[in-house]
């Protein structure tokens, strides 16, 4: 028979509290001692709180979000839940006097026990302790075994304890639990049945949410379709729909699908840095550079001092904008390198460069050298530079292949290439995403000698010598880089109604004019484009074969 570390006595129970109100610490210290608890901590600030949990362990914390400027609660929450000072036999209530619909999205995702508006209440606080304290106890058995992965013997005494009607008032926790462990357990089928079966009593978010996982897990989208169209309306559950679908469409490798979910998950709950991280990966893999960019700006400015905070967050904001700055136009990319210029000068100054960083620094500023077409000084760096991928991170060893591609170094790219396939597998997102995008970057690389600025500007001298073919190719090929690019899209749709003029256009040229057209037929396009978008598609005569495509687009969207 399994055996279990016995209750922890009431008043062997130890509590930390964390917030930076004097006030908050005197309502919830004599709760706490109201309910018998009288070992109790008090931090007013994130450094002292991770200082005490270095040296004590906690039954109890409290967490406020406003806990002072060298950290929020959110990251603190986040870095004692890593660290392992917070647990799943933790009892954690959150504090915060902000009820935004962003900020309880974000604490939702943490899963604290409970979650508290301030100003706070003493009699309130002590009847939720003595509620929080009743769940520690009774469901002592079943929180070790979450505690141990044990999902089995925890869906076991889950059942038990529905059959004990002293415990009735905490049945809906133990019905999640029970469904979440057989999603933990892979069980999709009979957690669907479970899931559905619970909707006949209770219409709770985290039920619908565990049926409609359930449903993706096992590809009934068709089933789902009408759940899912409730969960997106709802403010509760919105979010993790969106997170849902964004894993399900990673899964059938629609990835363009996938980005519009995670993004619309990133804006409800922004503090998440790994979903963060997923929204720059998808962006970069649909080629939406000034996508990447906001995601990283953003995964730098809510890491500021949390765990995720480092140097090459920084970095990876300033190789992003180098990024955006080889696909923009001269005015535009002349202003975005000199903010690069700046940016690097400041994170040299906070940083310090130490040699791994000075390398990485180096290649950045090949690349910068390169947009600012002074490829000589650029090859002199990247001459010292070999293809290895070793000890360095995948992001250092992208920019070093970027640089060595803008420079015409094509062997030394491809070398990259391959050895980032091999440096990235394993990670279950990874092998999912960024895979996929260092498969399309190896295509790219190998037929695309030039960035969409060079490409843009080699078909601008094209077209005005009247070589129409090279100019095609050029903005065909810009287009493959930059695909959401309308400018590049019009003139292409431009040059090639000069193609038409000399010879009727071949299908693979059509259904690349019906392509920059599909991308041009939204509302946000202005009236002088719009107007020239109209004019190049009457004399190309391909009216018919785009509202086929998009008819068929909308077909596949519904």
């Amino acid at each position: 028979m399994e055996k279990f570390p016995p209750v922890t006595p009431v008043d062997d129970l130890k509590a930390l509290i964390i917030d930076n109100q004097g006030l908050v610490h005197d309502v919830v210290s004599n709760a706490l001692k109201d309910a018998g608890i009288l070992r109790v901590d008090s931090a007013f600030n994130a450094f002292h709180a991770i200082r005490l949990c270095d040296e004590n362990v906690y039954d109890i914390v409290m967490i406020a979000f406003n806990v002072s400027s060298d950290k929020d609660g959110f990251h603190l929450f986040e870095e004692l839940k890593h660290y392992q000072h917070i647990t799943d036999k933790t009892t954690v209530v959150f504090l915060s006097a902000e009820t935004s619909q962003a900020l309880v999205n974000c604490i939702v995702e943490l899963q604290p026990d409970d979650f508290w508006v301030k100003p706070l209440d003493k009699k309130r606080v002590t009847q939720r302790f003595q509620y929080l304290l009743n769940i520690r106890r009774k469901l002592h058995k079943l929180l070790c075994c979450l505690q141990n992965h044990d999902y089995s013997s925890a869906i076991y005494y889950a059942e038990r304890q529905l059959t004990d009607k002293t415990v009735s008032e905490f049945h809906p926790r133990l019905k999640r639990i029970i469904g979440e462990s057989y999603l933990a357990l892979r069980d999709y089928n009979k957690a669907e049945a479970y899931f559905h079966d619970l909707l006949k009593q209770y219409d709770h978010a985290w039920i619908h949410i565990g049926l409609a996982r359930a449903l993706l897990r096992q590809h009934k989208m068709e089933e789902a379709e009408s759940l899912l169209e409730d969960l997106l309306a709802r403010d509760d559950t919105r979010f993790m729909t969106y997170d849902l679908l964004a894993q399900y469409y990673i899964e059938k490798e629609q990835f363009d699908k996938a980005y519009e979910q995670m993004r619309e998950a990133s804006k409800l709950a922004p503090r998440n840095i790994e979903r963060n991280k997923r929204v720059w990966d998808l962006a970069r893999l649909n080629h939406d550079k000034l996508g990447q960019l906001l995601a990283v700006q953003n995964m730098a400015k809510y890491a500021k001092n949390s765990i995720h905070d480092s140097p090459e967050l920084t970095l990876n904001v300033l190789r992003t904008t180098v990024d955006v700055a080889t696909s923009a136009n001269g005015a535009e990319a002349e202003k975005l390198v000199k903010k690069v210029e700046t940016d690097l000068i400041e994170f040299e100054r906070q940083q310090g460069l130490d040699k791994e960083l000075a390398d990485q620094r180096a290649v950045l500023q090949a690349r910068l050298l390169c947009l600012k077409n002074d490829k000589k000084s650029a090859e002199a760096i990247m001459k010292t530079k070999r293809p290895d991928t070793d000890g360095l991170s995948m992001e250092d060893n992208l920019d070093k292949m970027k640089a060595f591609h803008e420079l015409g170094m094509r062997e030394h790219c491809l070398s990259m290439l391959e050895k980032l396939h091999r440096q990235i597998a394993g990670d279950t997102f990874t092998s999912q995403v960024v895979d996929e995008y260092l498969k399309q970057e190896s295509i790219e690389r190998k037929e695309i000698n030039f960035t969409t600025r060079e490409l843009k500007e080699m078909a601008a001298v094209n077209y005005k010598e009247n070589r129409f073919g090279p100019a095609y190719q050029n903005l065909k090929q810009a287009l493959t880089l930059s695909p959401d690019n309308k400018q590049i899209a019009l003139s292409l749709l431009k040059i090639m109604v000069q193609l038409n003029k000399k010879e009727p256009l071949n299908d693979a040229q059509i259904e690349t004019a019906v392509k920059a057209a599909v991308l041009l037929s939204d509302d946000y396009l202005g009236p002088a484009q719009a107007a020239k978008r109209d004019e190049y598609v009457a004399q190309m005569n391909i009216a018919a074969q785009i509202q086929e495509k998009m008819t068929v687009s909308e077909n596949l969207l519904s």
